[in-house]
């Protein structure tokens, strides 16, 4: 299975699961292919929007380039939308993080550590309950 493959049923794993909770969404398939800031997914219930960039990892930590969450702050701003970076770790689970609560290294990438999000993120039940 390719990463997109893999990025792509993640996203549509987190939909399901937003669906299945109250929260009406849906899936930007190829956001990052178009020159104007998308985030993957976009859900709300009515009373709150989140527009989230999702990321799965086989890994402990992910490497965000700036650019990326800069369009997502943008778009949040523009549709009203809270900005989320969404991390589905393998046999872990989704774990969801603010970017303004990310790591940033000394060439301004954020980097996303599945310590950093377990200490100052929220897990998917404590996301839609907050």
């Amino acid at each position: 299975m390719s990463l997109k493959e893999k990025g792509s049923r993640a996203e549509r794993e987190l939909l399901a699961m937003f669906w299945n909770n109250g929260y009406g969404g849906y899936r930007a398939a190829g956001s990052g292919s178009t020159p104007l800031p998308s985030p993957d997914l976009l859900v709300g219930n009515g009373k709150r929007y989140l527009a989230i960039e999702c990321k799965s990892l086989k890994s402990k930590s992910k490497y965000l380039k700036e650019a990326q969450v800069n369009d997502l702050l943008k778009f949040s701003k523009i549709f009203g939308a809270e900005s989320w970076i969404g991390l589905r770790f393998n046999n872990i689970g989704w774990y969801f993080i603010q970017p303004n609560k990310l790591n940033k290294t000394k060439n301004g990438t954020l980097i996303a550590s599945l310590e950093v999000v377990k200490e100052r993120g929220l897990t998917f039940d404590e996301l839609i309950k907050s």
